[in-house]
This record gives C-alpha cells, structure tokens and sequence, in this order.
C-alpha cells in the first residue's frame, strides 16, 4: 500500500514563487513510487497575494491543502502548525524558495524506508549566501553547541523528513517561544544525513534581517542553556576578587606612603566598567524572566483562520 508523505511548506510573502514552486516540485513527488502526498502550505499572514494564489493551487491540485493563520505568527509557528495538522506516516519540511533541493526528497524516501527516523538535509556549499551570513551562521553554531549539551548539527537548516514517531513527539513539547532547530536536536532518533549543494533564491527576497537573525539566534541560545545567565555569578566573583585585592593594595600603600588623591581616569574606568557589565547582566536576566512571563501566559503558538482545500481531495 503506498505510504501518505506529508510535505510541509510555510509560505510568507512569497507570492511570485506560488506557480514556479508548484511546478519544480510536483514532476519530483509524482516521479516517487509507492507514495501519496499531501502538501500542507501553511500561509505565514501574508501581505500581497500569496494566499490567493495558494487558494488556485488547491483548486487545481487535490494534493494542495492552505493552512491560512489568522496573521503573521513567524516561521517556527508556521512549521508548527504544519506538524499539527500533518497525517502523513512521515513529513517533510521544505522551504517555498527552493534554495533546498527538491531532488534530494527521493533520497530522503529512501534512507526513511531503510529504516532511519529522521532524514537532515546539511549544506555543504553556502556561497549562495553572504560572506557575512556565512561567517555569523558558523560563530552561532559554535557557540551554541558550547554552551548547550543540546548539539544542534551544524549548516543543518529546517529541510529534513521525520518520521510519524518524531513529529509525535514534537508534538509534546509544549512551550511557545519555539526554537525548531533545538527542539528537533533534543528529540533525538535515529539520524542520517545527505548533503547537498544550497542554491541561490529563484524569486524574491530573504524574510530575515539582520536583527531578526541576531534575536533568533538570541532565542536559540536562551533555549536550551541556563549558561549564559549562570557565567555572570562567575563574571561577579571575579570582579569582586579583584576589587578586594584593589582594595587591599590601596590600604597597604596608604599605611606606607599615606593619603594621596585618586586618579579620575583609573576612577571613570571603574566606574563605568562595572555598570556596564551590571546592565548586561540584568539585560541576561531579562532575557530569561521574559521567557518565563511569555511561557506562563499559556496563549497558543498560532491561530488558523481557514484551510482550504478541494472537496474531492484524495492526496493522489
């Protein structure tokens, strides 16, 4: 009997890549023997017209299902809620500016019916992107991965196949602010993973800023690590050492040399050395008191205003 694959897409302002999308992957996904397909695009409140031409897709084409949100909740929510309303035996996440390969899917298929549990995608050539996207991409992994027990695989992005056990267990963690690339390193299961080559934007433009990739990786190192706010302890006890050994020596020179009057530099420099690191430290804390402040509101991930599809929808 052939196996119903669920392939995951959020959409979000990508209203001129609808059709090219539709054509490059539906020729690979019909090409796949024995499988069924749903395709979930999950429509991010999209501001131009994505949405309706999402709408035609799934008119044309039973496998087509739009998961329309009732606004911009982000790409961690979008793919979530592609995961919660997927019913394939396993589902894959892909981006719409097919910059992943949907070539590599059948290899995918493949390795998941030889039995792995989850199948990663990891870019072995980023020349696509920028020098600069590049090299902070390679910091925050190296980072992350030092500061964490959570190693998260490295030019590894959301392109990958889960199995159905994986996405089930996704499902039960249930916090908001949503890391994707943490949460699918901390489920585990079997892993294994094909490389491939990342090509540049066929249409439009990337959705992340550069501040947006700074709080994303923001929230990627808050996530699944208490170090960053737990290295300030350390960052006072040694202030406070070398304060008292100052202090010490300033006691000492005086019983031998007697008063004499500071210096305003050396006390500038203290003084606005120390106040900086107490403002970073409380910034740090923020950081994890507005985690805990968003967690305990209990509001869910996204909301979905609609899902279009065609009546006689068979995912064939």
């Amino acid at each position: 009997m052939p196996s119903l694959i669920s392939l995951i897409v959020p959409f979000y302002n990508e209203g001129d890549g609808v059709e090219l999308f539709a054509q490059t992957i539906m020729p690979v996904l019909a090409a796949i023997p024995e499988t069924e397909w749903e395709i979930l695009c999950i429509d991010d409140g999209s501001r131009d017209d994505t949405l309706k031409r999402l709408i035609a897709l799934s008119e044309q084409h039973n496998q087509f299902r739009i998961v329309e949100l009732s606004r911009n909740f982000g790409k961690e929510a979008a793919m979530t809620a592609g995961l919660d309303t997927a019913t394939g035996a396993a589902v894959i996440v892909i981006d719409a500016d097919l910059q992943d390969p949907p070539e590599l899917i059948p290899d995918m298929i493949d390795a998941w019916r030889n039995g792995a549990e989850v199948v990663l995608g990891r870019r072995v050539d980023r020349s696509s992107d920028s020098a600069a996207k590049r090299l902070t991409a390679s910091w925050f992994y190296s980072l992350h991965n030092s500061l964490s027990k959570i190693k998260i695989p490295s030019n590894v992005g959301d392109f990958r196949l889960m199995d159905r056990c994986v996405v089930d267990a996704l499902q039960q963690l249930p916090e908001r602010q949503r890391f994707m690339k943490g949460l699918y390193a901390w489920v585990g299961f079997r892993t294994v993973t094909l490389d491939y080559v990342r090509a540049a934007r066929h249409v439009g433009e990337t959705k992340f800023s550069g501040l947006a990739l700074w709080n994303f990786a923001l929230e990627g190192l808050t996530s699944f690590s208490t170090l960053p706010i737990r290295i300030w302890t350390y960052v006072g006890t040694i202030g406070a050492l070398f304060a008292l050994l100052y202090g010490l020596f300033i006691v000492v020179r005086t019983l031998l040399l007697g008063n004499s009057v500071p210096g305003y530099a050396s006390l500038f420099f203290a003084v606005t050395f120390f106040g900086s690191i107490q403002i970073i430290s409380i910034g740090m804390l923020g950081e994890y008191i507005g985690r805990i402040y968003v967690e305990t509101k209990q509001r869910p991930i996204y909301l979905i205003r609609k899902v279009h599809k065609n009546i006689s929808n068979s995912y064939r």
